[in-house]
């Protein structure tokens, strides 16, 4: 697997460097990228959801789904934990912004092609429930987090984003074992497809516009990066790795941790251009842990394989 894992980050990190040279050529600009990303985030993204969930009933598929709920709930409360333990409050530093960079993953644009080169659609069927989880958490605690003020209408947003509706709806053909026409399903398969080389393409040109000489010069990057990249995956993979395989199925367990693992989210940068924080900061900080997880991601795959030998 992690030899998948490093195949598949290299060749995201290879379509980043197109969506880095595009901007570089003003071919694509900073506003018709935020364009894409909401394409990306909108439609493209819960198409993909959407469709993993077009499958055979299983009662297996169902067990693994309701587990991967439990098991995501209880990984980002660690993560949370780990995180506020790690990054302690100081006030020279902007402990807002590197403990949500640290928090919250990129499990959808860099989770999803992840975890789809490793187990296919089934892996996405399970990484939804990571997602689903994520989604409720970062609209709650992470707005909270970013902004320093609860806001409780953000709840309710949740449940009408493309995101959470495509998993609704995905859910509900799959326990009514609905399937779509061939013609309908072909044309969201097209759709789906697009989901990896948007999503870097997306991700290259946010890199882009990031100041390198800059990033490399603050410590809070690697700080930052070390604890989402390295430390708190390599505790998720020890503590996940030492539950009974008769407990949680292996893709299950891959699933989050790849999720779990995934570098800084973008959603950072945004939220922080939203409430007056530094937006600059979360971009590198996004930028750095973006290019550093082609090699952590394989580390803390290979690291879980070699885990689940010596503990099975």
């Amino acid at each position: 697997m992690a030899e998948t894992i490093l195949r598949q980050t290299i060749l995201m990190l290879l379509l980043m460097m197109c969506g880095a040279l595009c901007y570089k050529l003003r071919i694509i600009t900073p506003s018709a990228n935020r364009e894409l990303s909401g394409f990306v985030l909108q439609v493209v993204n819960p198409v993909m959801i959407f469709m993993s969930y077009q499958t055979e009933y299983r009662a297996e598929l169902v067990q693994g789904l309701l587990i991967c709920f439990a098991l995501s709930a209880a990984v980002l409360f660690i993560i949370i934990a780990a995180v506020y333990i790690l990054i302690p409050e100081r006030a020279d530093r902007q402990t807002e912004v590197e403990r949500f960079s640290a928090i919250y993953s990129n499990c959808g644009f860099m989770g999803i092609p992840l975890v789809n080169a490793l187990f296919g659609m089934q892996g996405v069927f399970y990484l939804t429930a990571f997602i689903t989880v994520f989604n409720l958490v970062v609209w709650t605690h992470g707005i909270i987090l970013i902004s320093g003020e609860k806001d409780l209408h953000q709840v309710v947003k949740v449940f009408y984003s493309p995101t959470v509706i495509a998993i609704v709806l995905g859910i509900i053909c799959f326990f009514a074992r609905l399937t779509l026409p061939t013609l309908i399903s072909d044309t969201l398969g097209y759709i789906s497809g697009l989901n990896t080389p948007l999503a870097m393409v997306v991700s290259g040109v946010t890199m882009a516009q990031t100041s390198f000489a800059g990033m490399l010069k603050k410590p809070g990057v690697y700080r930052v990066c070390a604890v989402r990249l390295l430390i708190v995956p390599a505790i998720l993979a020890a503590l996940l790795t030492l539950t009974p395989a008769r407990l949680i199925d292996q893709t299950v367990r891959v699933t989050v941790i790849a999720a779990a693992s995934a570098p800084p989210a973008a959603m950072c940068t945004l939220q922080c251009l939203r409430y007056g924080r530094d937006s600059l900061y979360a971009s590198e900080i996004f930028t750095a842990g973006t290019i550093l997880s082609v090699f952590s991601l394989p580390a803390i795959i290979a690291l879980t394989e070699y885990l689940t030998k010596i503990t099975s």
